[in-house]
C-alpha cells in the first residue's frame, strides 16, 4: 500500500521565491489539482523526472504547468507542452526547511492567477 502522504526534497531553483532548493515538501497523492496549486507531475519526456511545478490550467491533452522563476532556465510546459493528467503525481499540501532558515512561513499560493527521504526534483 502506498501512503497518501509522501516527502520530496526541492533540488533546483525554477520555484523561486516559493520554494528554494534544500526545502522539503509534504505531498498528497492525487490528480484532482486547481490552477495555481504548486504540483508534482512525471517529466512526459524523462519518467524517472520528477517536476515540482505550479498548474497553470487545464487544456486539451492534459495540465500547463510552469515555473515560478522561468529566469532559471527551467523546465516546464513552455518546452514540453501540457502534462497528461496521468502523469501527475499529487500537489503540494505544505513546506519545511532547515531550521536555520529565518523564514516564518511558506508562500505556496498565488494572490493572482498565473499568466503563463523521496525523490528530488526540478
Amino acid at each position: 500500500m502506498r501512503w497518501p502522504v509522501f516527502r520530496v526534497e526541492v533540488a533546483e531553483h525554477s520555484m523561486l521565491p516559493a520554494l528554494r532548493p534544500g526545502d522539503w515538501l509534504l505531498a498528497l497523492r492525487t490528480r484532482r489539482i486547481r490552477p495555481g496549486q504548486v504540483v508534482l507531475a512525471w517529466h512526459p519526456a524523462r519518467a524517472d523526472f520528477l517536476l515540482v511545478k505550479r498548474a497553470v490550467r487545464c487544456v486539451d491533452g492534459g495540465w500547463w504547468l510552469e515555473s515560478d522563476n522561468p529566469a532559471a532556465g527551467a523546465v516546464d510546459s513552455n518546452r514540453f507542452g501540457p502534462v497528461p493528467e496521468e502523469l501527475i503525481v499529487g500537489r503540494v499540501l505544505a513546506r519545511y526547511w532547515p531550521l536555520h532558515r529565518t523564514r516564518s512561513s511558506p508562500d505556496l499560493s498565488r494572490t493572482s492567477a498565473p499568466d503563463s527521504v523521496g525523490p528530488r526534483f526540478l
